[in-house]
C-alpha cells in the first residue's frame, strides 16, 4: 500500500533552517510529481514546492528563494530544505504525490518558526 514516512520538523527560531524528508513507497516513485505542502493553524492547506518527475521545480511566491525541493528516486525520497525561516512558515507540512486523477498524501510533519 502507499505509504509515507516524513521526517525532520522541529522548533527553529526565525532565520533558522529545517531540512524535511518524506520517504515514499507503494507505488512508482519516479513517475509522478511530488509536492510539499503546509497548513497553518486555521488556514487551509497550500502548495509551497513542487517538483515533476523530469526535476522541475516551482515554488510558491512566499518561499522562493528560501525553501528548496529535491527528489532522490533510488530512495523514493522528497526533500525540502528551509532556509531564512519566518514565523509565518509555521504549520504542518506534508508531502504528496499527484497524477490526473490519482493522489496520494502523507500525514505531516510539524514545523513551528518561533523566537
Amino acid at each position: 500500500q502507499v505509504q509515507f514516512v516524513e521526517s525532520g520538523g522541529g522548533l527553529v527560531q526565525p532565520g533558522g533552517s529545517l531540512r524535511l524528508s518524506c520517504e515514499a513507497s507503494g507505488f512508482t516513485f519516479s513517475n509522478w510529481a511530488m509536492n510539499w505542502n503546509r497548513q497553518a493553524p486555521g488556514n487551509e492547506r497550500e502548495s509551497v514546492a513542487n517538483i515533476t518527475d523530469n526535476m522541475i521545480t516551482n515554488y510558491a511566491d512566499s518561499v522562493r528563494g528560501r525553501f528548496t525541493i529535491s527528489r532522490d528516486n533510488a530512495r523514493n525520497t522528497v526533500s525540502l530544505q528551509m532556509n531564512s525561516l519566518k514565523a509565518e512558515d509555521t504549520g504542518v507540512y506534508i508531502c504528496n504525490a499527484k497524477r490526473p486523477g490519482w493522489e496520494y498524501w502523507g500525514q505531516g510533519t510539524q514545523v513551528t518558526v518561533s523566537a
